[in-house]
């Protein structure tokens, strides 16, 4: 690795040049902190973010097969985007919409026999 500045060599983890004292910018993102996704929404896919919420009220049944959808969405979204996050949002909008939907399906089903 060179310094941008003065060209000088350094070494790949330094983070100012020894020479002229350039300092690295960084390329780590504020979604690379565990602590900052646990308190932020931050490198999260939004359809894991929406998925979770849905899962959520999904005890009300109406919302579960959405909570479902947006489930299995934002799994295939995370999968096909590596750095991002919520795959356990994602699974427990699955989870919950799957249960809740079953329980949907029964309710219909008793009201209309």
């Amino acid at each position: 690795m060179y310094c941008a500045s003065c060209g000088a060599e350094m070494m790949a983890q330094a983070s100012t040049c020894e020479k002229c004292g350039w300092l690295v910018p960084r390329t780590e993102s504020i979604g690379d902190d565990p602590a900052m996704r646990l308190l932020l929404p931050v490198g999260r896919s939004w359809l894991a973010i929406v998925a979770g919420y849905l899962g959520l009220v999904s005890i009300l049944a109406f919302p579960a097969p959405l909570a479902l959808l947006f489930g299995v969405l934002a799994v295939v979204d995370i999968r096909n985007h590596p750095e991002k996050h919520g795959m356990g949002r994602a699974i427990f909008g699955i989870v919950m919409g799957g249960i809740f939907s079953l329980v949907l399906v029964i309710l219909l089903v008793a009201l209309i026999a």
